[in-house]
């Protein structure tokens, strides 16, 4: 069903069998009172004069007429047309309905070109006080714009450290324990730093205890040194007597007169023992076995292993080398 013949059927259809109800009222002077009988409780067309309101000055009488009974017809008085006058004949229904179809098509393309034209147009964004995080102004604009924003920016955020530093900072956060007594934040750092450094210390003794006397002793030395080369200059000559004794001290084992200029030491260790003097199997750091020694090598041999291997690779060395200047 069309949108022209619902609205026909439902609120076109002229109604032409009501009828107006009208009470007549008449005084013995003549006058004569029409009232329209809204309610309807007259339907047998007779007034009901002991009911009807008295009216000063004048009289009712007992009598009433029946009502006028007319049949409406277009262009009558006292009748209004609403709306449109139902259609007559089936082809002006289906030519009704066409035209009714033919707005409502109308209309919903209009609406689909309405919401397609909303979409596709560029969505305008106010950028009016919009500013982004450097500072900067949203939306086109030129360099120098920009970098003045950034400046002016820059410039606000230091006037505002400026004026917090003046006004004292920020002031110190307050840290409690589970039962809500405050930390003394100073304390507890100074007690977690004591406590860094006793650790360390404590490694470095252990440290110490690993090594033996002599590396210890040397370990010592080699600090003095240190110190002591604080205060030397860069160059030095012939005639440093401190290198010379340096010099005159250390050992080499293919000096045949470095016996004559060595001072003879007490047969003492670095460290003040008593020093075996006979002969011993050497090791990797040059250190004499101690006067109570009985003679018998109780290591595993790496000693002598290692010996081995470092003159086994000069040996290769020096073979290669050979051969090299052979070819």
């Amino acid at each position: 069903m069309s949108l022209a013949d619902y609205l026909a059927k439902n609120y076109l259809t002229a109604d032409s069998d009501k009828k107006s109800k009208k009470r007549k009222r008449k005084n013995k002077d003549g006058l004569k009172i029409d009232d329209d009988d809204i309610s309807g409780w007259n339907k047998g067309g007779e007034s009901d004069d002991d009911d009807a309101p008295t009216i000063a000055g004048m009289t009712l009488s007992s009598k009433s007429k029946k009502k006028k009974k007319s049949k409406p017809s277009e262009g009558a008085p006292g009748w209004t047309t609403v709306g449109v006058a139902a259609p007559s004949t089936a082809a002006q229904i289906a030519a009704d309905a066409a035209a009714a179809d033919a707005i409502i098509a109308s209309t919903v393309a209009d609406r689909q070109n309405a919401a397609q034209a909303e979409d596709e147009a560029p969505e305008m964004v106010d950028t009016e006080g919009v500013f982004l995080e450097s500072g900067a102004k949203a939306g086109l604009q030129t360099g120098a714009q920009v970098a003045a924003a950034m400046k002016k920016k820059l410039e606000a955020e230091k006037r505002e450290a400026a004026e917090a530093a003046k006004d004292g900072g920020a002031g110190e956060t307050i840290y409690r324990d589970a039962s809500g007594r405050i930390i003394n934040v100073a304390m507890k750092r100074a007690e977690a730093r004591k406590k860094l450094e006793d650790e360390e210390k404590k490694k470095r003794e252990q440290e110490r205890a690993a090594r033996g006397d002599v590396q210890n002793a040397e370990a010592v030395k080699r600090r003095q040194q240190l110190e002591d080369a604080k205060g030397v200059t860069i160059a030095r000559y012939a005639d440093d007597a401190e290198l010379n004794d340096e010099l005159k001290d250390r050992d080499r084992w293919n000096d045949p007169a470095a016996g004559f200029v060595k001072k003879k030491k007490a047969g003492r260790s670095i460290t003040g023992k008593p020093l075996y003097k006979g002969g011993f199997q050497p090791n990797r750091y040059g250190i004499r076995p101690g006067h109570r020694w009985d003679g018998v090598d109780r290591g595993n041999g790496f000693e002598s292993e290692w010996f081995k291997s470092r003159n086994r690779k000069a040996n290769v060395a020096k073979m290669e080398y050979a051969w090299q200047m052979d070819e």
